[in-house]
């Protein structure tokens, strides 16, 4: 066995060391520093904007009911009809409520998972529909809204605590009437009451 032995300036054997620990000292080190510069994917980097598509304004009621076939009914009034249905994605799913009026969706509402990261849905939004009209930001939270983009208004809401994360998008048809309640009007009024 090699013993390695370090001296220092005033010649004093400072340490002593057998070269079989010196090379499990040596390996540990350099086993520590791998997982520091692997690479780590964020964890929505694989989700698609794509999956809000069934949900846009304009969609019929029949083809999405058919392809969520344990969808519930949340709310009836007499301007129409919210469904809630689930997305999945890797091992978790988040819900999405739709509202109907006479068979086709006027707006939808995601409920975001906390997980996926503010900066990479924002700029996957930017990517897809362009820089957004308004920003407003009140304490930990903004909202940002592209206010006609295919004739439909999008809101994206993301608060921030140690990391920024997305809360909700939703997408609501232009030119409804001024009395009809959109999904996050009525979520709104109820969370006041």
């Amino acid at each position: 066995m090699l013993i390695l032995t370090c001296v220092n300036l005033n010649g004093d054997k400072a340490i002593k060391m057998s070269f079989s620990k010196f090379s499990l000292a040596v390996f540990v080190f350099f086993w520590g520093i791998s997982g520091v510069l692997a690479k780590v994917d964020p964890p929505n980097y694989d989700f698609s904007l794509d999956q809000f598509n069934q949900f846009f304004p304009a969609k019929k009621q029949v083809d999405i009911l058919k392809a969520f076939p344990n969808s519930k009914l949340l709310f009836q009034t007499k301007q129409g009809q919210t469904y809630k249905v689930y997305i999945k994605h890797q091992r978790y799913k988040f819900p999405v409520l739709v509202q109907f009026q006479a068979g086709v969706v006027t707006d939808f509402y995601a409920k975001l998972p906390s997980y996926f990261l503010h900066n990479i849905f924002h700029q996957s939004l930017i990517n897809r529909i362009g820089k957004q009209d308004i920003y407003k930001k009140k304490e930990e939270q903004a909202v940002y809204i592209w206010k006609n983009k295919d004739n439909n208004k999008h809101i994206y809401g993301a608060g921030c605590t140690i990391t920024c994360f997305p809360i909700y998008y939703t997408v609501i048809k232009n030119n409804l009437d001024s009395d009809f309640k959109t999904i996050i009007k009525q979520l709104s009024t109820q969370r006041q009451d």
